[in-house]
């Protein structure tokens, strides 16, 4: 221990943390203009520069979207580190060190609500939790909101932040695929609409499941959406892939996206989707 240390801890108090410059301002990771975080936040985390959509976290994507008073729908309870899986770190650590560093017990956060008076169910999956990695939580969570949809009889909207399946819970990850796929199936047939929102990045095994399989399918500007990383498909394939690949503006030129929304107009949007999607109730 050097002397300073030990004359400020012979004190007997800590000195109370003053904000910095690192606390006020955020570099914009586009255009790297410098923000004033109180700006940039209530600017939706949207650089008023280069309009670069930044990560938002569930709660703030579900204040977004929902009217006020909304109701959030509990985590699953699923069992946790079902293989003891380890790799530099154990699982379960991991999974303390993530719930320590976010509001939310897992990946994905379901909510019941209305968008501008319509009625929704809404999951949101948020990528500041482990890459929103995709585990059983994360399924039962989406396979109880579409339930919570079919219940309520109305659309289910489903925002997706993903770096794929989650590989601490090997194939169990990997069958959440097909148990969403399946909770799709039975949206499409009692003809409720299932919206996917899809921002920031949504990969992997998210992609290859709910995240391609709604009747709508919204993009937020910029965001990455793919399966495989672009090294790994150039790797394959042996050719330089286009400008731009794999962003949502690309994908909405060559049809696999509907339509590239800013998030200023997102709920709008869906509010006006919903009006065209929504079932006509028999008089």
């Amino acid at each position: 221990m050097n002397w300073f240390n030990r004359v400020r801890n012979s004190l007997g108090f800590a000195p109370e943390k003053k904000s910095t410059e690192k606390d006020l301002w955020i570099k914009c990771p586009s255009c790297q203009e410098m923000l004033f975080v109180a700006d940039y936040e209530a600017n939706l985390s949207v650089c008023p520069k280069c309009e670069h959509h930044g990560r938002i976290g569930a709660d703030a994507r579900l204040g977004l979207l929902l009217d006020d008073g909304f109701e959030v729908l509990p985590l699953p309870k699923v069992t946790e580190d079902p293989l003891q899986f380890k790799d530099t770190k154990k699982y379960i650590d991991r999974l303390k060190a993530a719930r320590a560093a976010n509001p939310h017990e897992d990946a994905f956060v379901v909510s019941s609500g209305f968008i501008d008076a319509k009625p929704a169910v809404v999951g949101v999956q948020d990528f500041s939790f482990m890459g929103g990695s995709m585990g059983m939580a994360v399924g039962q969570a989406f396979c109880n909101g579409a339930q919570k949809a079919l219940d309520r009889g109305c659309a289910y909207v489903v925002v997706t932040a993903a770096g794929g399946a989650r590989m601490q819970e090997g194939i169990l990850s990997l069958m959440q695929m097909p148990r969403a796929t399946v909770m799709t199936r039975r949206l499409k047939n009692a003809g409720l609409p299932y919206i996917v929102v899809l921002t920031d990045p949504t990969t992997g095994g998210v992609t290859a499941s709910y995240a391609m399989l709604g009747d709508i399918h919204i993009a937020e500007p910029g965001a990455l959406i793919g399966f495989a990383g672009q090294r790994v498909i150039q790797d394959t394939i042996r050719e330089q892939l286009p400008e731009g690949f794999q962003r949502a503006e690309y994908l909405h030129k060559h049809g696999m996206v509907d339509m590239v929304v800013p998030r200023h107009e997102l709920k709008a949007t869906l509010a006006q989707v919903l009006d065209y999607l929504a079932p006509v109730k028999a008089a």
